[in-house]
């Protein structure tokens, strides 16, 4: 299994964090807090109307404070549960909500590159993580 200590793990976490920021709009909220992946996420799986325990998990820890902390816990999460690539692709799904929330250079909207992306999460199902949440 993998665990906190494997140097591949970080290198994952790394690459994963790189490609959902990568070419991402800037986007602020009402308070003006800076957005970042975790909210395309949040949003994402909101619109497919499916109650995601990841989101619940990651929301209920009050030690993160930045959604770049709630984006790597839920990142975390769904590599424990085996949950990647199922989420990732229900956030995908809505060609309007990705221009909404990336720029043309993203991996994301290109259909190739997306499946590409998406085939390679779902092989980590078959991975066994033992990481602390």
């Amino acid at each position: 299994p993998v665990t906190d200590g494997s140097r591949e793990l970080h290198s994952l976490c790394a690459q994963l964090e790189f490609l959902l920021q990568f070419d991402l709009k800037e986007k602020r909220s009402f308070f003006g807090q800076r957005k970042d992946y975790w909210d395309f996420l949040c949003q994402g799986l909101a619109r497919s109307r499916q109650e995601h325990e990841g989101i619940h998990f990651v929301t209920s820890l009050d030690k993160l404070k930045t959604p770049v902390g709630r984006g790597r816990a839920f990142l975390r999460y769904c590599l424990v549960h085996r949950q990647l690539a199922e989420s990732l692709q229900l956030c995908l799904l809505d060609p309007e909500s990705l221009c909404e929330w990336y720029y043309a250079r993203s991996p994301f909207l290109s259909p190739k590159r997306r499946a590409e992306i998406l085939g390679s999460l779902y092989e980590l199902d078959c991975v066994t993580f033992h990481l602390a949440l």
